[in-house]
């Protein structure tokens, strides 16, 4: 009997030759991610030592720069952490800022078949990069940090094969919505992504797609190595590594085709993510107030890319505010010279510096009592861009985009060909 991806991973972080679900495992961590959010005092302690300090990445990201006092003491804790330990993997605020999961894929420290723990939730989108990561909770993450371990139990796999090819103005959140709508609930299961069309998706789309994981509930998401990723590592690191993909005879919960082609623009209702995406002729009549490109999952260059092409020679709504929200200071530096950053000001957009931003309600972008905001990040739950009598709906940056012109949610194809690429 042949095993999965994450299968072959944890037996190799684990020291063993095979696992099989059911399995509590022992594993080795190749990587700790820590954010500012874990500088506070509520959660931070006096750390006495670190177990491998060159494996440690140290991000700035959620309230970047500080926007009050309390943010600003967080920061100097994690850089006197940093300076006591010789952390030399830290982004702190300025040209190497960005949200830790984009700047770990951007820098390559999450590597194939490696163990990467951060207690953010959407660290799974490193999965992406056929790393085995995910969230943690708080002390699980310092223990990884000070003795260079964690467990976990091995769950069932449910694996996507991906066929066809997505049709312009459809993106990544597009088909994990398509996903969250049709299957639902995830829970205690990994998901594993392969197929035929894999190929058509760069890593940053792949990557939408491992962060989203996370709103399915999935333990881990992980995608099948090919040479798009190995092209996309040899760019940006010369560390050694080894790509697992899972055996012929891998045994599945379950295995489900998912044409490409055929997904088409949707949007999550407030409140929710799973079973609860619509066409977005069905809500077309809601008007908004705030429209949000930006996250972890949604604040990649092609993002920018195809919501500049809807927005460009035309202004926004008056009365809503647009926000876009680079995932790095590297993105904002490429869509810069894309020109897409010009395009998406021209129209009316307010574009940030580089950070989570709106996304989690921290600033820039916090909304009101009884607003509505059509976001392109990673959650709509009740309270969390602000207010709790807020909407927020979820879509795609072509949505955002389209919607933002409008004032009222509003299919991407109003504004672009929805032609089928290539």
């Amino acid at each position: 009997m042949g095993m999965t991806i994450m299968e072959k991973i944890l037996a190799r972080a684990s020291g063993r030759s095979r696992t099989s679900p059911g399995d509590m495992v022992v594993v080795d961590v190749d990587t700790v991610v820590l954010y500012d959010g874990n500088f506070f005092p509520a959660y931070w302690r006096d750390i006495k030592s670190v177990a491998k300090p060159d494996n440690v990445v140290v991000v700035y990201d959620h309230r970047a720069p500080a926007p009050d006092q309390y943010c600003a003491r967080a920061h100097s804790v994690g850089r006197a952490f940093v300076e006591k330990f010789g952390i030399k993997r830290f982004h702190d605020i300025g040209y190497d800022q960005g949200i830790a999961h984009v700047i770990v894929a951007e820098r390559a420290y999450a590597l194939p078949g490696t163990v990467l723990v951060c207690s953010d939730s959407h660290a799974g989108s490193a999965g992406a990069l056929n790393c085995a990561a995910r969230g943690t909770g708080g002390p699980d993450v310092i223990y990884a940090l000070t003795k260079g371990s964690t467990w976990y139990r091995v769950c069932e796999t449910i694996r996507y094969d991906l066929v066809g090819r997505l049709r312009h103005g459809v993106t990544p959140k597009d088909l994990f919505l398509h996903i969250a709508g049709i299957y639902g609930n995830h829970s205690n299961y990994n998901v594993e992504f392969g197929g035929p069309a894999l190929a058509s998706l760069s890593i940053d789309e792949r990557r939408t797609l491992a962060t989203m994981g996370t709103e399915l509930n999935a333990e881990f998401t992980i995608f099948e190595a090919d040479g798009i990723l190995d092209t996309y590592l040899r760019a940006r690191t010369d560390r050694p590594y080894q790509t697992y993909n899972p055996d012929p005879n891998a045994v599945y919960a379950d295995r489900r085709q998912l044409d490409l082609g055929a997904i088409e623009p949707l949007v999550a209702l407030p409140d929710r993510v799973i079973d609860n995406s619509v066409k977005v002729g069905d809500v077309a009549d809601v008007f908004i107030q705030q429209a949000f490109i930006g996250s972890c999952a949604n604040g990649n260059l092609y993002d920018l890319q195809i919501a500049a092409e809807v927005v460009a020679g035309r202004r926004v709504a008056a009365g809503v505010r647009f926000l876009v929200t680079p995932g790095s200071q590297e993105v904002y530096r490429q869509a810069l010279k894309a020109g897409y950053i010009e395009t998406l000001m021209a129209a009316g957009a307010v574009v940030t510096n580089a950070t989570c931003g709106a996304c989690q309600g921290g600033h820039m972008g916090v909304i009101g009592p009884n607003e509505v905001c059509i976001t392109a990040s990673t959650r709509n739950f009740k309270g969390r861009m602000g207010d709790p009598s807020a909407s927020v709906y979820m879509a795609s940056p072509a949505t955002v985009a389209a919607s933002a012109l409008t004032g009222r949610v509003t299919h991407p194809g109003e504004f672009i060909s929805m032609e089928r690429a290539g």
